[in-house]
């Protein structure tokens, strides 16, 4: 389970944040996944849960937001959010489309005390 590298990256960025800003803990982690960054959310939190006893993060709430695909399309110009994994353009049907969002996880913000 890649999730249990992340956690302890995730933990690693948290502390140094928390020494950057002179914090003694965190209260709270605020994550964004998207539907295809290869990251099982109920993984990832079982991790964490398991991974931040004993850290500045020990008594953190962990808050993950799921980002769907969010897609530009090269042929009519409009951005549009997929809800399946159908990479064609839900207004002209185009595949000739980039995909924007959904495909990362990113730490979006940290409550600091």
């Amino acid at each position: 389970m890649h999730e249990y590298s992340i956690v302890q990256s995730l933990l690693d960025s948290c502390e140094e944040h928390a020494k950057e800003n002179n914090a003694s803990k965190v209260t709270k982690v605020i994550v964004k996944i998207g539907v295809m960054s290869g990251v099982e959310p109920d993984l990832l939190q079982s991790a964490f849960d398991t991974f931040k006893e004993a850290t500045i993060c020990e008594k953190a709430e962990f808050i993950i937001n799921i980002q769907p695909i969010v897609i530009r399309c090269n042929n009519c110009n409009l951005e549009s959010t997929l809800d399946k994994n159908e990479y064609a353009c839900p207004h002209c049907q185009s595949v000739d489309i980039v995909i924007l969002d959904g495909e990362d996880m990113y730490l979006m913000s940290l409550e600091l005390e």
